[in-house]
């Protein structure tokens, strides 16, 4: 008798605590702050990629919007196989790449140091910031006829383009990084006996390196809107040049297509950024 009293109690809290099992788990995952798991990380970020195009086709084939104004997914990657076999356009994605990083890097090569510099010493800072606080509000674009007139329409003008768009945004954020550096670690280090240029070089830059890094991860991807803006003027290569010709054949199929291959290029290089700063700053997850 006892037993059966036991198996029905049992039976009974399972029943009732079952219900609530999904309710707990979801409301676990869904603590502020709390760290997803990778296969969460993972799954979620595919769904949401399924589910966007899963309404871009239900727009398309339900006939919610014109063909004339947004191609529906098989007619895009139609239009993208044709660019890849008749139009060259694997040397269009060569050429932009080339000019984003080359921009990219030469901005990182000057604001770094002058970031530093900035973080670093508060004279420096005094007589930097405020231009540069002015010159991180103009807009890249708005410098295409003066590079072209300087420079021409060549790669010069487009790495430049790519240039003022980073350089000044690099500069300000690297300096409030280096200047957010705990105070305790500089005077433990003068404590020690450092010397002002031991502790920028053995305190202050590898404090902020982990941001520095990220920083850069960062303004990357904002590298990746200077380009195409660099390249919808006087170019005749490169991405942003095809959905200009694209857009005056009215073939949107193309024009999303060359998106697409853009946040592609992005995504897989914001990747291969996350990848590397772990491994080079993996103490600073701890």
């Amino acid at each position: 008798m006892k037993a059966r009293r036991a198996r029905a109690l049992r039976a009974r809290t399972t029943a009732m605590t079952a219900p609530t099992a999904p309710r707990s788990a979801l409301r676990r995952a869904m603590r502020p702050l709390r760290p997803a798991s990778p296969a969460m990380r993972v799954g979620l970020g595919l769904a949401f990629f399924v589910l966007f195009v899963a309404l871009w086709a239900l727009a398309t084939f339900g006939g919610l919007v014109s063909p004339f104004f947004l191609a529906d997914p098989f007619t895009m990657l139609q239009e993208g196989w044709l660019l890849f076999t008749r139009f060259g356009f694997i040397g269009d994605i060569g050429i932009t790449v080339w000019r984003v990083f080359g921009g990219f890097i030469l901005a990182g090569l000057v604001a770094v140091p002058l970031g530093i510099l900035m973080g670093a010493y508060k004279p420096v800072e005094a007589f930097l910031e405020p231009f540069v606080s002015f010159a991180r509000y103009l807009p890249a674009s708005a410098f295409i006829p003066l590079l072209i007139l300087w420079a021409g329409i060549g790669e010069t003008q487009k790495l430049l383009v790519i240039f003022i768009g980073a350089v000044f945004q690099i500069i300000l954020m690297v300096a409030g990084a280096v200047g957010g550096t705990r105070r305790d670690l500089v005077e433990a280090a003068y404590t020690l006996g450092a010397t002002d240029g031991g502790v920028v070089r053995r305190v202050l830059i590898p404090a902020a390196a982990p941001q520095i890094a990220e920083i850069l991860r960062l303004v990357l991807g904002w590298a990746w809107t200077y380009v195409i803006v660099a390249e919808l003027i006087g170019s005749s290569a490169g991405i942003g040049h095809m959905i200009v010709d694209s857009q005056a054949l009215l073939n949107t199929g193309q024009i999303i297509f060359g998106i697409i291959v853009i946040g592609v290029i992005g995504l897989i290089s914001d990747t291969a950024f996350k990848a590397l700063n772990r491994r080079l700053f993996a103490w600073s997850l701890a």
